[in-house]
């Protein structure tokens, strides 16, 4: 059930002519798969008790890629989860970055250690590169089961993200579970890299087990990194935007998306497509929201709707177009993700699956407020400086 059984769909919709799925995977080598299923978590509190209850029915071998690992109270649940699957003789191999994780304790990591979890700190700092290594990241979150199910979206492992988007201090995100042939292409991305970094093959790691498909989602899995020529992620959400007939909905905590983007938008826009872009109105990262400023002009006085999601801190990264084709997982609209981060998102071609995202946004917008061209351009002077000031720092946003 690999993607070699990829078969677009005979219906309405430019996604599903065999033409335009062809330019998309050469654009951004995406692999295609059918037969998934995929179950949307609307909230870190109801993503990480259904991680947290597959790491307990693991049979085999776990593979987990988190950008933050943080030593709070989620923290230590995943830890002992994994330290349970363990001591069952589950094979259990966490990759973590190493400087999105520089607050979490050592003796955290020892203890997984200890416990027999063969833990891998990527980016360690050598000074053997110069500054280099401090602008790499593994900015990827999933984890995999026996190379059958898989857990990915915008969450760290940290309280923060394991609420209900009820506060600054309980943010608003969105995971899934993805089951299928799908995730065996999620596996080999962690394969690759652990191979790559630590120069050794992850042991005990088998191919999954072929079962018959668990649903009728089409997913394709698109992954980015510096060590490409051209950012596969970039590409696929313009190609995305080029591709809708009637609505793009995106939502991201990081809007710097850089002019390719924008123009992306603008022509959709000038197509008649209507488009919601949904942004935090409060943030962990206050330069990127002053270097996000900045785009935000040619776009509403396009007719984009933007909107500032209130009462919580927005880490969500999901885009709908024409209600079914959703892109969900670690990427940002940001110059970082496209180009310096490693990131995996995952595309699910399905109208049930979009309706659920379409209900989400919506539910979401009734949380927002909408933001005007006439009260965009009256900001104060100090912020319109402080957004020039951005512009050599943005691609390090």
């Amino acid at each position: 059930m690999m993607h070699s059984s990829y078969r677009p769909k005979r219906s309405s919709g430019i996604f599903r002519t065999p033409r335009f799925l062809r330019r998309f995977r050469r654009n951004t080598q995406a692999i295609a798969f059918s037969g998934n299923k995929v179950e949307l978590f609307r909230n870190g509190g109801d993503f990480f008790p259904a991680m947290f209850r597959e790491f307990d029915l693991a049979t085999r071998h776990i593979c987990i890629e988190f950008y933050i690992l943080r030593s709070d109270r989620i923290g230590h649940l995943f830890a002992e989860t994994l330290i349970n699957a363990v001591q069952r003789g589950v094979t259990v191999h966490l990759m973590y970055d190493y400087l999105g994780s520089i607050e979490t304790p050592g003796s955290y990591f020892r203890r997984l250690e200890e416990a027999g979890v063969i833990c891998f700190p990527f980016n360690r700092p050598s000074f053997k590169r110069g500054l280099a290594w401090f602008d790499r990241r593994n900015h990827r979150k999933f984890a995999v089961i026996d190379g059958t199910r898989a857990f990915l979206g915008g969450m760290n492992i940290g309280d923060e993200y394991a609420g209900f988007g009820d506060s600054v201090l309980h943010w608003r995100d969105v995971g899934i579970r993805l089951e299928g042939a799908a995730v065996a292409q999620i596996q080999k991305h962690f394969i690759d890299l652990w191979t790559s970094e630590t120069g050794s093959h992850p042991a005990k790691i088998s191919p999954p087990l072929l079962l018959a498909p668990p649903g009728n989602a089409e997913v394709m899995v698109v992954s980015g990194g510096p060590h490409h020529n051209a950012s596969f992620i970039r590409s696929s959400f313009r190609m995305a935007i080029a591709g809708a007939a009637k609505s793009v909905r995106i939502v991201t905590p990081y809007f710097v998306p850089g002019p390719r983007i924008v123009r992306s938008l603008l022509r959709a826009a000038k197509r008649g497509v209507r488009i919601q872009l949904l942004l935090p109105a409060i943030t962990d990262v206050p330069l990127a929201k002053i270097a996000s400023r900045a785009y935000l002009s040619p776009l509403l006085k396009a007719g984009v709707e933007i909107y500032e999601r209130q009462g919580t801190i927005l880490h969500a990264k999901v885009m709908l177009i024409d209600s079914c084709w959703a892109t969900v997982g670690s990427a940002n609209f940001d110059l970082r993700s496209f180009h310096r981060n490693y990131e995996v998102n995952v595309i699910i071609d399905s109208p049930e699956f979009g309706r659920q995202i379409e209900e989400m946004f919506t539910e979401d917008l009734s949380q927002s407020r909408r933001i005007s061209l006439q009260e965009h351009e009256k900001r104060p002077w100090i912020e319109k400086v402080l957004e020039r000031l951005c512009d050599p720092i943005r691609r390090f946003l």
